[in-house]
C-alpha cells in the first residue's frame, strides 16, 4: 500500500487538515483517514499579524514557523495514531504551509514572489517521514501565478467521459475548475474567482466575535445593498480573463472599509458580502464557460468550509438557476479533505517525478515538477 499524508493550512486560519491518502495502481487516490487540528488562538493571532504585516522581524518570522511546524507534527501523529497506519508505510508528507502573501504579479514593478510559512527540514525531523514542500514557487519560477494548484487533483478525481464538471473550492478565498468530458482533448480550466470566507469571517469578527458567521446565519438576517454591492464588483480583478489568482493582498478589510458610506448595518454589510461572494463565482463560472465553450447546465461541486453554509448555497443557486450543486461525497471524495488530499497526491506526484500543475490553470508556459524534498 502505497501512502501519503497532505497537510493543508487555509486562508481561514482555522487549523490543519490532515489527509492520509493511498495511491492505487494507476495513480488513483484513496482516502484513507483524515483529522483536523484546530488552531490555537495566540498562533492563529500570530499568523493573522503576518499577513497584515508592512514590516516584520526574522525573529517573529521564525517563531511563528516554529509554532505552526509544530502543530503540523501534531496533527500527522494524531492522524497516523488514529488511522492505525505503520509510519514506515508513509511515503512522504505534502506540506502547502500557511500562505502569508501571495503577489503573482509582484508589487511596485518587483518580482513576483508567493510566500508560504513552513519548515519541511523541522517537520521532518519531528515526524521521521520524508517530506515534499514548496510546492508553488517552481510553477511561479516559470512564469505562471502559482495557484490556484487544486484543479489538477479535482482532474484526477472528478474528470468523467460524457459529462462536464465543475469543482467550487469555497475556502477564505473561492477557486474554481472547469473539467471537460474525458473524451475532450482540451485541459481543464481554474483561477481564483474572488474573497469566499475570508470577508465574511473578518466583518463576523469585528462586529460580533467568533471566528465565522455559523451557517450565515447573520448574513441571511440582513439584506443586500445594492449599492455597496456594485461598488464592490467595480474591483477589476472580478473581470479580468484568466489566469489569476488572489488573497489578502488586495481582499481585506481596508478594501471593504474604503468602499463603505458609513450608514450602511453590519448585517447588511455581512448580506452584500456573501452576495458578493455568490455573484463573483458566478461571474467567474461565466468567464470559464465562454473560454471552453461549454454547456449552461454542468453539475457544481462546492468543497471547503462555504460548502456548509446554507445561506452561501443558497445564494450560488439563485445565481446559477440552470447549475445543479451536488455533493461532493456522490463523486466520491468528502467536501471538507479536497485540499489536504491534492497535497497528499501532489506529493506522490513529487517522489514519482510527475507534473503537479497545470499550465492551463497557472499560465506557466508547460507543465513542472513542483516542490522539494526532505529526507528524515
Amino acid at each position: 500500500m502505497t501512502l501519503f499524508i497532505g497537510l493543508m493550512s487555509g486562508t481561514s486560519l482555522d487549523g490543519i487538515d490532515a489527509a492520509l491518502i493511498e495511491i492505487r495502481k494507476g495513480g488513483a487516490p484513496r482516502l484513507v483517514a483524515t483529522h483536523d487540528t484546530p488552531m490555537p488562538e495566540t498562533l492563529r493571532d500570530r499568523l493573522w499579524r503576518l499577513c497584515h504585516a508592512d514590516r516584520v522581524s526574522f525573529a517573529e518570522l521564525a517563531a511563528a514557523e516554529d509554532a505552526f511546524c509544530r502543530l503540523q507534527a501534531a496533527a500527522v501523529e494524531a492522524l497516523i495514531a488514529s488511522s492505525g497506519a505503520e509510519r514506515t508505510a508513509i511515503s512522504a508528507i505534502g506540506s502547502h504551509g500557511q500562505t502569508i502573501e501571495h503577489a503573482p504579479r509582484g508589487h511596485d514593478g518587483g518580482p513576483a514572489y508567493t510566500l508560504q510559512l513552513d519548515n519541511p527540514s523541522l517537520l521532518a525531523e519531528l515526524t521521521g517521514c520524508t517530506v515534499v514542500a514548496d510546492f508553488r514557487r517552481r510553477d511561479l519560477a516559470a512564469g505562471g501565478q502559482a495557484a490556484p494548484l487544486a484543479p489538477a487533483f479535482h482532474e484526477a478525481l472528478f474528470r468523467a467521459p460524457g459529462e462536464w464538471r465543475l469543482v467550487l473550492n469555497l475556502g477564505g478565498f473561492a477557486n474554481l475548475t472547469l473539467l471537460p468530458p474525458t473524451e475532450d482533448e482540451r485541459a481543464p480550466l481554474g483561477f481564483d474567482t474572488g474573497p469566499a470566507n475570508a470577508l465574511l469571517d473578518a466583518w463576523h469578527a469585528r462586529h460580533r466575535g467568533g471566528r465565522f458567521d455559523a451557517g450565515g446565519e447573520w448574513a441571511a438576517s440582513g439584506r443586500v445593498d445594492d449599492a455597496l454591492l456594485e461598488r464592490l464588483l467595480a474591483e477589476p480583478f472580478f473581470h479580468q480573463p484568466p489566469p489569476r489568482s488572489t488573497g489578502r493582498e488586495l481582499f481585506h478589510l481596508a478594501w471593504l472599509e474604503a468602499r463603505l458610506t458609513g450608514k450602511e448595518s453590519p448585517e447588511d454589510v455581512q448580506a452584500t458580502l456573501a452576495e458578493l461572494t455568490a455573484t463573483s463565482v458566478a461571474l467567474g463560472i461565466g468567464i470559464a464557460r465562454e473560454k471552453l465553450a461549454a454547456p449552461t447546465a454542468v453539475a457544481l461541486i462546492p468543497c471547503g468550509g462555504g460548502a456548509h453554509n446554507p445561506d452561501l448555497l443558497a445564494r450560488l443557486a439563485r445565481q446559477l438557476p440552470e447549475t445543479p450543486l451536488v455533493a461532493s461525497a456522490d463523486w466520491g471524495w468528502p467536501a471538507d479533505w479536497l485540499e489536504a488530499g491534492a497535497f497528499a497526491w501532489l506529493a506522490w506526484r513529487r517522489l514519482a517525478g510527475l507534473p503537479g500543475n497545470l499550465p492551463s490553470v497557472t499560465g506557466a508556459p508547460s507543465h513542472r515538477v513542483l516542490g522539494g524534498i526532505f529526507a528524515p
